[in-house]
């Protein structure tokens, strides 16, 4: 199976490696819509985050790794490490930005920089913690045919802390782990509000007569 992927890739490189990164792409808003465990699902946000997704960035990524390769031929370190660094400097920042504009138009937000303004360098930080280790091995170990796929799989994981980031985080590592995390305590607290509910409603309820 696996290698009737493998071939399918290499006959229609262009068509496969896009479709399967918006797909990943768009998955990730699926399991921070999942992970704020909202009662029904936005699929309108899940629509707009796609949009953007096979648009710009799976179409990016394809040609934009295409024009690393050919500037930077081979895997070698030297090599390896100038792919890393044009990428975290320029595609990074780029597509970063469009997340956060794109979304925003598509929303039709009358200021589709506020988002931008007030997330993006935090989280450019946060996507220097992350994306450089996954470049590395997707330049050094990935064949070109098959990176805009790897870095679709990673994408998977960033949408969803973009997504996140976007709706109620800040772009920083911190606060997803705390919207992933939750402390015990503020975990419990429903439960102890509702009991307190409860036992309130039984002292206020009128009693029976014997």
């Amino acid at each position: 199976m696996l290698q009737a992927f493998l071939r399918h890739v290499r006959r229609f490189p262009w068509v496969t490696n896009v479709t399967l990164y918006g797909c990943l792409f768009a998955g990730g808003d699926l399991v921070h819509q999942w992970f704020s465990a909202k009662d029904q699902m936005d699929w309108r946000q899940t629509r707009n985050v796609a949009v953007v997704a096979f648009s710009f960035h799976g179409n990016f990524n394809f040609f934009w790794m295409r024009f690393l390769e050919r500037r930077f031929p081979g895997n070698s370190s030297g090599m390896v490490m100038k792919k890393l660094f044009l990428d975290q400097t320029t595609a990074a920042p780029l597509a970063t930005s469009v997340f956060y504009t794109g979304v925003s138009l598509l929303e039709g937000k009358e200021d589709i920089l506020e988002d931008w303004r007030e997330k993006f360098l935090n989280t450019y930080k946060t996507g220097l913690m992350f994306w450089p280790f996954m470049q590395f091995l997707n330049f050094a170990l990935v064949p070109l045919y098959v990176r805009t796929t790897f870095t679709g799989c990673c994408a998977f994981v960033w949408a969803t802390f973009l997504c996140f980031s976007r709706q109620t985080g800040d772009g920083t590592a911190g606060a997803a782990l705390a919207w992933m995390f939750p402390p015990k305590e503020d975990a419990a607290e429903p439960a102890k509000e509702e009991v307190d509910s409860k036992l309130k409603g039984e002292e206020t309820a009128p009693s029976r007569p014997v």
